[in-house]
């Protein structure tokens, strides 16, 4: 007798089929648990968080590269538990907790369940919530690689003092980088909402005084700000740095690069690391960085929460969960 093929257990996720949308474009569907490939984990998922990368992509702003294929399950910051394990991953067993930057082609986040490289993924501590630890993959690592790398501030505190502007510093990066810069010999002006004041001051935004030249500016904000507004505010060798690359903005680094300017606008692509997440989390654990949470939602209402991202007013990290 011919065997019975098993049918393959379903999870709800959400997801689009083409590019457009908004909101409206998402789907709930039924599919199969994805299965653990070779050095991947499978996590029940607690928590995931968006970033204005997931919409931008489902824009497509980013194509033909991102995403990968369609239909698309998307978002890539999540926190969960590993319920099973791929051949040749040695780092991790299921039960254990952990905090995972998903594949940036396949997404996966809007779901109850989905899989992560090993390389990728961090323990979570007891001390630290699958809610903020989900908020630190993109945000975080891009506030910690604009500092620490694009303006070169060491967060142990030494090194010569730095005046630094970040903007939209209320926002998913902005809240981060406010924070961790003020683990560094710094003093950070920052911009923000009316609204979210007393919150930036809260994270370690300093008074500025007018007149102050900046070292560096972590750009944060999505509205286009052009050169010649920061160009004057600068020091004689500062740096824009931005996180949200336009076309404007590379047309400026091209000039500057052929006006040989010392003044530079600095691109910024963010290059995941294993360690620098667990230095994040490490960093919440102890209680010297914190997620900002602006809202949660169930997935059953992720299309709710992708408009609120959309909207671009969130204070913090929006979270969906499962």
């Amino acid at each position: 007798m011919a065997a019975v093929p098993v049918a393959p257990k379903l999870m709800h996720a959400v997801q689009y089929n083409c590019y457009g949308g908004g909101a409206s474009g998402l789907k709930h569907v039924s599919t199969p648990i994805p299965a653990p490939k070779r050095d991947e984990v499978c996590l029940k998922l607690e928590a995931a968080s968006l970033n204005p990368s997931d919409w931008k992509v489902q824009k497509g702003i980013l194509w033909p590269v991102f995403p990968g294929k369609f239909p698309h399950i998307p978002v890539n910051d999540v926190a969960g538990e590993i319920i099973e394990v791929g051949q040749g991953v040695k780092k991790f067993k299921a039960g254990d907790k952990v905090v995972a930057l998903l594949n940036l082609f396949n997404g996966g986040g809007l779901a109850e369940f989905s899989v992560a490289s090993e390389r990728l993924t961090v323990a979570r501590p007891p001390e630290v919530s699958a809610a903020e630890s989900a908020g630190l993959p993109i945000a975080g690592l891009t506030a910690l690689q604009a500092l620490t790398q694009a303006a070169n501030i060491k967060l142990d505190g030494s090194g010569q003092q730095k005046n630094i502007l970040i903007t939209a510093a209320s926002g998913g990066v902005g809240h981060y980088a406010v924070q961790l810069a003020k683990l560094g010999n710094t003093h950070v002006t920052a911009t923000c909402g009316a609204r979210n004041i007393e919150l930036v001051k809260s994270l370690g935004a300093d008074e500025s005084p007018s007149g102050r030249k900046f070292d560096a500016v972590i750009h944060c904000a999505s509205a286009g700000i052009p050169w010649s507004t920061f160009e004057p505010n600068l020091s004689a060798e500062g740096k824009v740095i931005d996180i949200s690359v336009t076309p404007s903005a590379l047309l400026t680094l091209v000039l500057n690069t052929i006006t040989v300017s010392k003044k530079q606008l600095v691109p910024l692509l963010m290059n995941a690391e294993a360690e620098n997440l667990e230095y994040l989390v490490k960093l919440v654990k102890e209680g010297k960085l914190k997620t900002v949470i602006d809202s949660k939602y169930a997935l059953s209402k992720a299309e709710d929460a992708w408009a609120k991202s959309i909207d671009g007013h969130a204070t913090g990290k929006i979270i969906v969960e499962p």
